[in-house]
Parts: structure tokens; C-alpha cells; sequence
């Protein structure tokens, strides 16, 4: 029960405070650029693309065949865009998890009514809230616009709406359990961002060099979080979740990481 209270006063930060109304109104705008000079252009392109045929030749050449899987052409960009976007969106905002509140010294004064783990757990369960329901926010906006141009598809693509959802909530759950952890180095969310940065840099260097030192391995491949990223381009409806093991894998890891850490540290 705890940490669903810290859950809860998580989302609270994040709609009570400056830096995270500004972080709600960043999105929005980021969002409304990307609906209008990205998704809706792009999906007109493809629309006419299949009815020249273009399509048949451009996207399998790209990768991108499983685009004409979906129902309506905006749910297809919306979802290679996402794929891309929300991870990137999950960074920001669930850099300052624990960060700030050991710089202030709030963290101890929390430890006397709850565990370090509770309140790990609970604020990595309150961002994980928090990016669901900006999945849903932006998966709506699209499924408006659909309704808006070709009402017929509209059906069909709710009917895709839920695992588009389980998706790209699993993809962006290494990345908050990643910003746990480094909440639980920094004293701000800058530092933070930073530390992830320079993991996610090493990681890539030091993968690169196994790679180049002793050949191709397939492990190496999905080492780091979004690995699966250019395999969901390939995939639509259910299908998708072949590859939902991965990021829950990495989801895992991370965490036991951050929270030995937090159990570790000084506050």
C-alpha cells in the first residue's frame, strides 16, 4: 500500500510542481508538432503512395511492409514515430525519480515512514503511470484524427489500440527502470540524464568492441534497451509482443541494479 501511495504522490509531483507542468506542456507541444508536420503529411505521402502502387516498391525496400497491416495509414506512422519518440520522452521526464529529494534531504525523512526499496519501487511505479497515460493521450489524439478523415477505419484501428498500448508501454519500461537507477547516483535531474547518457554510451562501445573483437554474437544484439526497436518496424497486431520478453528482461535487470544501489547508498 506504500508504494502505491508513492506511486500516487509521484503523479501529484508531476501535476502540482513548475518543472512538471512545464515538462506536460514540453509534451504537448512536441506532440502537436509531431501530429502536424510528421504523422499527418507522412500519412497523406503513404495514401497516395498505395494508390499509385509506389508502396509495393518503396516500403519493402525500407522495411516497412508490415505498414500496410494496419487499418489506417496514420496508425502505421503513429506507430513507427512512437517507437522512437516515446522512449526519448521517457527519459526526460522520469530523470528526477529520487534525485532531488536526496539533494533537499527528503529522502530521509521519507526512510522513517517507508523502506528505500518502497520508495524505489514506488516512484519507478508512479512513472511507469505516468508514461502509460501519455501513450494514451497521444494513441487518442491519432485515433481523433482518424475519425476525422476516414471514419471507416476507425473501428479496425480500436480493435488495434490495445496492443499498440501493451507495446509501447513495455518499451518504455527499461527506460524509467534505466532512470531509477541513475536517480539514485545524481542530486538532479541533469546529472541524472547525464550518468544515462554515459551508461548507455559505455555500454554501446563496449558492444561494439566485443562485436568487433570476436565476431557477431546474438546475445550482444539485444543487450541494450530498445534492441527490439527495428524488429517491431517488421511486425504488426500481436505479433508484436514475440519480442515483449526483451525489454521485460532488461526492465528487470536494471531494477535489481538501481535497487541494491538504493539499499546501499547513503541518503
Amino acid at each position: 500500500m506504500r508504494m502505491i501511495a508513492l506511486a500516487q504522490d509521484e503523479i501529484l509531483r508531476l501535476l502540482s510542481t513548475h518543472r512538471g507542468l512545464f515538462s506536460l506542456l514540453g509534451f504537448a507541444l512536441i506532440w502537436a508538432g509531431v501530429l502536424n508536420y510528421g504523422i499527418l503529411p507522412a500519412s497523406a505521402f503513404f495514401v497516395g503512395a498505395n494508390e499509385s502502387g509506389l508502396s509495393e516498391l518503396l516500403l519493402p525496400r525500407l522495411g516497412l511492409s508490415a505498414w500496410q497491416a494496419w487499418p489506417a495509414p496514420e496508425l502505421a506512422v503513429y506507430w513507427v514515430v512512437s517507437l522512437y519518440l516515446l522512449p526519448l520522452m521517457a527519459l526526460l521526464t522520469s530523470a528526477d525519480q529520487t534525485a532531488s529529494d536526496r539533494s533537499r534531504g527528503t529522502l530521509r525523512y521519507l526512510v522513517l515512514r517507508c523502506s528505500r526499496l518502497e520508495i524505489f519501487f514506488g516512484r519507478f511505479l508512479g512513472q511507469c503511470v505516468i508514461m502509460t497515460l501519455l501513450i494514451l493521450v497521444t494513441l487518442g489524439t491519432v485515433l481523433m484524427v482518424i475519425a476525422g478523415n476516414s471514419g471507416e477505419y476507425l473501428a479496425a484501428s480500436l480493435g488495434r489500440a490495445p496492443v499498440i498500448l501493451v507495446n509501447l508501454t513495455l518499451l518504455v519500461l527499461p527506460y524509467i527502470a534505466l532512470m531509477a537507477w541513475v536517480s539514485v547516483m545524481a542530486r538532479s535531474a541533469r546529472q541524472a540524464t547525464l550518468y544515462a547518457m554515459v551508461i548507455w554510451l559505455s555500454v554501446s562501445l563496449l558492444v561494439s568492441y566485443l562485436q568487433a573483437r570476436f565476431g557477431p554474437l546474438a546475445l550482444l544484439d539485444w543487450v541494450l534497451p530498445g534492441s527490439q526497436v527495428s524488429q517491431l518496424l517488421r511486425l504488426s497486431d500481436w505479433q508484436t509482443l514475440d519480442y515483449a520478453l526483451i525489454p521485460i528482461l532488461h526492465t528487470v535487470v536494471l531494477l535489481l541494479i538501481g535497487g541494491s544501489l538504493m539499499w546501499r547508498r547513503d541518503l
